[in-house]
């Protein structure tokens, strides 16, 4: 994730920084704009014609379909954006919920074999999901202490794990049944948090929407041209591609926060977390 001065305008315009759609679409835009002098050259130079011929109209189909485009586009970056930002709202219950089953273990004075026991396993889980969530494996340092099996869901695991050992305390005398059910639902919260980014991780936006809004991009900018070039002549070659940057930079925004749990310079910091969440829980239980 990007920490930036949402203040500093002047860097914001004058640096390209690595998140920056103008890196992923310059090529592209480059084309268009040849492609738009190759158009306005045939138009102007040898087919020579003029705003009375029919071809002149094609501009007024931009003008009836820019109210759509701009819709269907609105809709996706605010899709893509309730995704990240309920990834975000997710990741914070982790954090949360991490602390607060740490302060409750910490408050029943357990033997110190059981504090170490759950020192390791919360901020496990906290690793464990987010390589889950990057379709990766996490064992752990001290995989001694929570085992786990390559082949099955490892965040599960970890929660199971947690689970079994309130049960076998309980059962020795150390946690009354009363804090059990307390300590339970933490512990379900953390499969209930799991699940949710597992949702938004495993459910992409439909392939069909996708698909139709790239085609109608590329259609809309590479028939604008055709009609205003009579209105712009060679202009054209500058205007074109900076429609297309401005158009294709939304879709393309909304394609990278959709899965905010990844590698992307806008994704959430996920590593961050996990390691405040490991950092806080060693502090409560120490």
């Amino acid at each position: 994730m990007i920490h930036y001065n949402p203040k500093d305008w002047f860097t914001f315009i004058f640096h390209i920084h690595k998140g920056d759609t103008f890196r992923k679409l310059w090529p592209l835009m480059i084309s268009i704009s040849i492609f738009s002098a190759f158009v306005a050259f045939l138009e102007l130079n040898v087919f020579k014609l003029s705003k009375s011929d029919y071809v002149s109209n094609i501009g007024m189909m931009h003008s009836l379909l820019g109210f759509v485009i701009s819709m269907l586009l609105v809709f996706r970056t605010n899709t893509s954006y309730d995704r990240w930002w309920e990834g975000r709202r997710l990741l914070g219950a982790l954090t949360n919920v991490s602390r607060n089953f740490a302060m409750k273990i910490k408050a029943l004075n357990l033997p110190d074999e059981e504090i170490r026991f759950f020192e390791y396993g919360i901020p496990k889980y906290a690793f464990a999901l987010k390589e889950h969530l990057r379709e990766k494996k996490y064992f752990g340092k001290n995989s001694f202490l929570i085992e786990v099996e390559e082949s099955k869901h490892i965040p599960n695991q970890i929660a199971s794990s947690m689970i079994s050992r309130l049960y076998e305390l309980t059962r020795k005398g150390y946690i009354s049944q009363e804090q059990l059910i307390v300590l339970t639902n933490d512990v379900n919260q953390f499969t209930d948090i799991c699940g949710g980014c597992e949702r938004i991780k495993n459910t992409p936006i439909p392939f069909s929407y996708s698909v139709f809004i790239k085609k109608f991009i590329f259609i809309y900018v590479l028939t604008i041209p055709i009609g205003w070039v009579f209105s712009l002549g060679y202009y054209l070659v500058l205007i074109v591609p900076f429609i297309l940057y401005v158009l294709a930079s939304l879709e393309l925004i909304a394609e990278e926060i959709e899965d905010p749990f990844g590698y992307d310079p806008n994704d959430l910091p996920v590593d961050q977390i996990s390691n405040n969440i490991e950092k806080h829980i060693e502090e409560i239980l120490n």
